[in-house]
C-alpha cells in the first residue's frame, strides 16, 4: 500500500469514526525444493515515492527461507534517471540490496553493497547461500546505496526476511499464530493533513526528550497507519517485529502487558543461553534496524489494548521520537488459524554456543570507534566514508574481539555491523543488567557501549561495513570498511 493510499485510508477512517483496518499480511516469497526465486523491481510509485514492485503489488514481500536454502533475487532498477546538479556525471537513483542480519558472504553475488550497484535501467542478480547451520530468526532486506539509502528506505524500500526454525529453540511457537510486523516511518512534514493524522495516531502532546523539532514522522505497520490486530482472550501469538524506519527509534509497549521475548536481532536467546530461552519485558527499545521476536497473550477478560511506542529521548541534536499508537489490539470474533509449522524443524536439532568471554571482556578494546558530527557531516574516528578508502580496521576470522563504541555528539547513534552479531555488555563503563547478542546497538549521547564481536564464522571473509543506522548519517559519512581476513 503506497504512502498516499495509507494517508487517504487513515483520513477516511478518522472522518467516519470507523475502526482501523485489520493488520494485513505482506505478500510472501517462499522457497521450493531448497530455492527461493523472485524478482524485485525498484520503481517510482504513486505520490513520487520509490518502492519495490513484486508480483503486481507495491508492498514488499516477506521472504521465507530455511537454513541450507539458496535465495535467488533478480533486482531490477526501474527508477527514473535523475541528474545530480552538483555532479551531473553521477546520475541519482542507483540502488542495490543489503540482507541485514544474515551471516553470509559480503562478496558478490551475495551481500555485497560496495561493488554491486545498479543504475537506472540496470539489474543485479543475487545468489545468497543460507548456511546449513544458520540460526533462525527475523532478519530484513533493504537498499544500501551510499548517499541515497536514507530516502529509499524512508520511502519503504525494505521487507522482512525470515529464516525458519525458531521452534527448534522455543517449541511453543510451532503451534502459535505468527504475525510479522514491519514498522516503517512515513514522512508527513509537508502533508496538509498532518494535524489530523497526529490526532489519529494519538501522538503524545507533551515534550518528548530534548529535541524541539516538529514531529514529521508517523509509523506504519505493514504499510498501514494504526491497523487492528485481532487476538482471542488468553490466546498466545508469536509476533516478529522489525523497526524498518530509516531514522526513528521505537520503544514498543503493549499497554503494559508482557512480552515473552525469544530473540533479538534475528538471534534466538537460547542459542547462547539454553537454560534461559525467554526473557520477560514490558517494553523493548528498538533502534532503527532492531528486531524483537516475542510471544504475546490476549487479555483474559477480552478488553482492548494497544501496541504503542514510548517517547525516546534522542538528545538535544536528535530527531523527535514521541510516543504514539502503532496498532490497536482487539479481541477476535472467531478462532484464528495457526501458522503452519516449519518443515525444517524436523530435520535438524537445535545448535547451542555457550562460550566463556570473561577474559575478552576484561582485556582492553582492540578497536575504538568514535562517532562524531559537525556542520560538515558525520564521522567515524574523524573520517568520512569514501568508496575507495582502505579498510579502517582488519579482523582476523576465527576469534572474538572487544570493541568500544564512543558517541561524541549530542544525539543517539545506533551502530550496526554487517555479517556478524556481538554481545553488548557494558554501557558507559557499567555492566548491562541483561547483556544481549545484537547486530545493532544504541550508543548513548556522550557515552559508550562495549561489545564482544563474534568473528568466528569463516563464511564472513571479505570486505564489509559498519555504520550508524540512522541512514541520513550513514549517507553523510558515518560508515567505515572492515576487512574480515
Amino acid at each position: 500500500m503506497t504512502h498516499w493510499i495509507v494517508i487517504a485510508v487513515a483520513l477516511l477512517l478518522t472522518s467516519c469514526g470507523a475502526r482501523a483496518v485489520p493488520l494485513p499480511d505482506p505478500p510472501a516469497a517462499t522457497a521450493r525444493d531448497g530455492i527461493a526465486t523472485l524478482t524485485l523491481t525498484a520503481t517510482r510509485g504513486a505520490g513520487g515515492r520509490d518502492t519495490f514492485a513484486f508480483q503486481g503489488s507495491d508492498e514488499p514481500p516477506t521472504i521465507r527461507v530455511s537454513p541450507g536454502d539458496v535465495l535467488e533475487i533478480r533486482y531490477v532498477n526501474a527508477l527514473p534517471t535523475v541528474r545530480n546538479a552538483s555532479t551531473p556525471q553521477m546520475p541519482m537513483n542507483m540502488s542495490n540490496l543489503h540482507f541485514h542480519g544474515l551471516s553470509v558472504s559480503p562478496e558478490r553475488p551475495q551481500d555485497d553493497v560496495l561493488d554491486m550497484m545498479a543504475m537506472p535501467g540496470e539489474a543485479l542478480d543475487y545468489t545468497v547461500k543460507i548456511p546449513i547451520d544458520h540460526l533462525p530468526g527475523l532478519d530484513w532486506y533493504h537498499t544500501h546505496p551510499h548517499g541515497e539509502s536514507h530516502q529509499q528506505v524512508l520511502d519503504g524500500m525494505s521487507g522482512a526476511l525470515v529464516i525458519e526454525g525458531m521452534e527448534r529453540y522455543v517449541p511453543e511457537v510451532r503451534t502459535l499464530r505468527e504475525r510479522v510486523l514491519v514498522i516503517r516511518a512515513a514522512d508527513i512534514a509537508r502533508d496538509r493533513n498532518a494535524r489530523t493524522l497526529l490526532a489519529r495516531m494519538d501522538v503524545e502532546r507533551t515534550a518528548c526528550g530534548a529535541s524541539h523539532d516538529e514531529v514529521d514522522r508517523l509509523f506504519t505497520v505493514n504499510g498501514v497507519l494504526r491497523p487492528e490486530i485481532a487476538i482471542q482472550p488468553g490466546e498466545r501469538q508469536f509476533w516478529r517485529i522489525v523497526n524498518a524506519a530509516a531514522d526513528r527509534y521505537l520503544d514498543v509497549d503493549m499497554s503494559g502487558d508482557r512480552f515473552d521475548v525469544v530473540a533479538f536481532d534475528g538471534l534466538p536467546i537460547a542459542y547462547h543461553e539454553p537454560a534461559r530461552p525467554v526473557r520477560a519485558a514490558t517494553h523493548v527499545l528498538l533502534p532503527p534496524a532492531g528486531r524483537v521476536e516475542a510471544i504475546v497473550s490476549g487479555r483474559p477478560n477480552g478488553t482492548r489494548s494497544a501496541l504503542r511506542t514510548r517517547c525516546v529521548d534522542t538528545g538535544r541534536d536528535g530527531d523527535p521520537n514521541p510516543g504514539m499508537v502503532l496498532a490497536d489490539v482487539a479481541p477476535a470474533n472467531a478462532a484464528l488459524p495457526s501458522k503452519p509449522s516449519s518443515a525444517f524443524a524436523s530435520q535438524a536439532p537445535a545448535l547451542y554456543k555457550v562460550v566463556d568471554l570473561e577474559q575478552v571482556k576484561r582485556g582492553p578494546p582492540s578497536f575504538v570507534a568514535t562517532f562524531s558530527e559537525d556542520r560538515n557531516g558525520f564521522y567515524i574516528n574523524r573520517q568520512k566514508f569514501a568508496p575507495d578508502a582502505p579498510p579502517m580496521v582488519r579482523a582476523k576470522v576465527g576469534g572474538y574481539e572487544h570493541w568500544r563504541i564512543l558517541n561524541d555528539s549530542g544525539e543517539l547513534h545506533p551502530m550496526h555491523i554487517h555479517q556478524v552479531h556481538f554481545l553488548a555488555f557494558l554501557e558507559n563503563g557499567r555492566p548491562l543488567p541483561d547483556p544481549a547478542w545484537l547486530d545493532t546497538v544504541n550508543v548513548p549521547v556522550g557515552g559508550s557501549v562495549d561489545v564482544i564481536m563474534d568473528f568466528t564464522d569463516p563464511v564472513i571473509r571479505g570486505m564489509s561495513l559498519f555504520h550508524c543506522h540512522l541512514l541520513n548519517h550513514e549517507d553523510k559519512g558515518m560508515m567505515a570498511k572492515i576487512l574480515f581476513e
